[in-house]
């Protein structure tokens, strides 16, 4: 049975020993995504729902519009992905750096994941997402330290060259997938 408050604490504790330790926890909680969905509720809209915030942890409750997709971006920090309802596909970018140019990106790699599955991220990891279904996506997402501190770097989708993270276009764009 997926019990919040004790997930918090067994995640506060587990970051000290590192990335595995946390990616055990979100393995263990998502494997039961019913019991997820029992103790969060049935996503209503899409949204990140910040569930707990430290300097040393973040963790959220992310959930997708139906065929919602998120630009290239980073976290500089590790991160362990849990689903517990739809799916998110995540596609993973390499940066092509050019001499007086900002940095842009190409696609290096994918990954679909399902309710039940859990997946690492490392702290240097480039992703875009994609909610490829027509419903909502639930998900937890565990982060190795402040995810909302600045520094972070997102990829214009069109032209992929590195620009600041904006956290107001991004909460913008979870506000959009709500009226479509």
């Amino acid at each position: 049975m997926f019990d919040l408050d004790r997930f918090i604490e067994e995640c506060r504790a587990a970051v000290k020993e590192g990335q595995p330790a946390v990616r055990e926890l979100v393995a263990r909680a998502v494997a039961e995504p019913a019991a997820v969905l029992r103790a969060l509720g049935e996503p209503a809209r899409a949204g990140l729902n910040t569930l707990y915030r430290s300097d040393e942890l973040t963790i959220l409750n992310l959930v997708w519009g139906p065929h919602m997709t998120l630009m290239p971006h980073n976290h500089g920090m590790w991160a362990v992905i849990g689903l517990y309802t739809g799916r998110e596909d995540n596609i993973f970018w390499r940066r092509i750096d050019e001499p007086g140019m900002p940095s842009r990106i190409e696609a290096a790699g994918a990954k679909a994941l399902s309710a039940g599955e859990a997946a690492p991220l490392g702290k240097d990891i480039i992703h875009s997402v994609t909610n490829p279904i027509p419903r909502l996506t639930g998900a937890l997402h565990v982060y190795g330290g402040d995810f909302f501190r600045p520094g972070r770097s997102e990829w214009d989708p069109e032209t992929l060259r590195e620009r600041a993270y904006d956290a107001e276009r991004t909460r913008a764009m979870f506000e959009a997938a709500n009226r479509v």
